[in-house]
């Protein structure tokens, strides 16, 4: 099996995965006084980046010209604001996935007051790096997402994935 040139961090398996923390930033408040939506999308690619780490596909992945991740479709829920200063708290988990891409499910909560904030629903494929095609994971990352996969099977679906924008005619 082919192993990462580089040190990966232990991979963590706690359904859902819970590492991500952030706080709302004040250039990240819009003229309503709360994070205006763009940088909710921002704080989830961040959390993203975490998910990455957890099977080496992180900056190490791209600076050592090994491959590259790129976000195919992507979708948020606003579900109750957060202001300047708010901590977040950021859990994922993994929905599917295959030789190339992995579905995620990203959760926002304030972090202190436990509500919900936002959801962000992603779908990732693998890149290689010299030919900027999809490629399948290596070996390295694809048995650690299989891990994370078997980590998060006993989840319930979120209510929030695979929604479809629309207004419902009566």
């Amino acid at each position: 099996m082919q192993s990462a040139p580089y040190p990966i961090i232990d991979l963590d398996l706690s359904a859902p995965l819970d590492r991500h923390r952030a706080e709302v930033k004040p250039e990240w408040i819009d003229w309503n006084g709360h994070m205006n939506v763009g940088f909710y999308v921002v704080a989830f690619d961040q959390a993203t980046d975490t998910l990455c780490q957890q099977f080496g596909c992180g900056f190490e992945y791209t600076r050592d010209k090994i491959g590259m991740t790129f976000v195919l479709e992507a979708h948020v829920t606003y579900d109750r604001e957060v202001k300047q200063g708010d901590p977040l708290r950021i859990t994922t988990q993994i929905l599917d996935h295959d030789a190339k891409r992995l579905h995620f499910f990203h959760a926002m909560y304030h972090a202190t007051e436990g509500y919900l904030a936002a959801t962000n629903e992603l779908m990732l494929m693998n890149i290689d790096y010299a030919s900027r095609r999809a490629a399948p994971w290596p070996d390295f990352a694809m048995t650690r997402i299989e891990k994370l996969v078997a980590a998060h099977a006993a989840l319930a679906r979120p209510r929030q994935a695979g929604r479809l924008i629309g207004i419902r005619k009566k």
